[in-house]
């Protein structure tokens, strides 16, 4: 049986940086005997087919400069626009041909989903474009929740499914209002899905990070900000929560401030915490 490791949104930033980690990971746990952690072959999911190839020619370099090039998995780039219902069912089709082809072998198993595809939008909602939020609500909720669901037939005991959340999944944001919206449907959906997977004894983990440097300033701006500001390590900050996977930990945040801010949000009334971020934190957007 193939395992496979799927990533969305793995063309650049935490993506990327998932899937170098999980090829290293893969490796070294087939290094030590390892059966449950390794995968065969791991799925690069984004629109953009160059900045794909990129990664994958990365991971395949390191491969080559290991001293075990044979145990790092195959790299497999998807090229999808998984974005709605349309872009989960594209996926769902790509596993079942894929199903299809290993039957021979006993099919494919799922043992990491990665679901980190999703942008943010600046600025205050009524200045923003509506059909903008409209797409970010398909990829960053909908799709999420599609892929999700037609991953897990092919899931066994032992694999992990990773959401990534936000820091805004745990208050109301004044100037990212829907964005903090779908980070908290992110969150929610996680810890229920968490619950119900328990007894199958597969894994959700949900990566819940404040600023990250990433192009997700600049495309959350529309360009009117080139860089997450204060933005932290991607590369501790996925090395962080694929650790978390592993041990079937729930949240994962790297950064003390980031845990003090998520717990300090309880303390914080909902209304407040909208109306303060509000007036107090604006952000920039073209």
């Amino acid at each position: 049986m193939k395992k496979i490791a799927i990533i969305t949104g793995s063309s650049s930033g935490m993506g990327a940086e998932f899937a170098v980690q999980l090829a290293e990971e893969s490796a070294l746990y087939r290094k030590k005997g390892n059966s449950v952690f390794p995968s065969d072959e791991i799925w690069l999911v984004a629109r953009r087919k160059d900045k794909l190839e990129e990664v994958k020619n990365n991971i395949l370099e390191a491969a080559q400069k290991s001293s075990r090039p044979d145990f790092y998995p195959s790299i497999k780039t998807v090229p999808l626009d998984i974005s709605g219902s349309d872009g989960a069912l594209k996926l769902k089709a790509a596993l079942e041909e894929e199903n299809e082809s290993e039957k021979k072998n006993g099919g494919i198993e799922v043992n990491v989903l990665v679901n980190n595809a999703g942008f943010g939008t600046y600025g205050e909602f009524a200045s923003t474009d509506t059909m903008r939020e409209m797409q970010m609500i398909d990829l960053n909720c909908t799709s999420l929740t599609g892929i999700t669901g037609f991953a897990l037939p092919y899931m066994k005991k032992g694999s992990r499914i990773i959401n990534t959340g936000s820091l805004a999944s745990f208050l109301p944001l004044g100037n990212f209002a829907v964005y903090g919206a779908s980070k908290a449907f992110v969150l929610s959906f996680s810890c229920a899905l968490r619950a119900e997977l328990k007894d199958r004894g597969i894994s959700v983990t949900v990566l819940c990070p404040g600023p990250v440097s990433t192009e997700f300033a600049n495309v959350a701006s529309n360009g009117a900000r080139k860089e997450v500001r204060h933005g932290l390590s991607p590369e501790k900050t996925v090395a962080h929560c694929i650790k978390a996977s592993r041990k079937g930990k729930f949240y994962s945040m790297f950064a003390f401030k980031w845990k003090f801010k998520a717990a300090a949000s309880r303390f914080v009334g909902r209304r407040a915490g909208a109306w303060f971020t509000f007036k107090f934190c604006k952000r920039p957007s073209n």
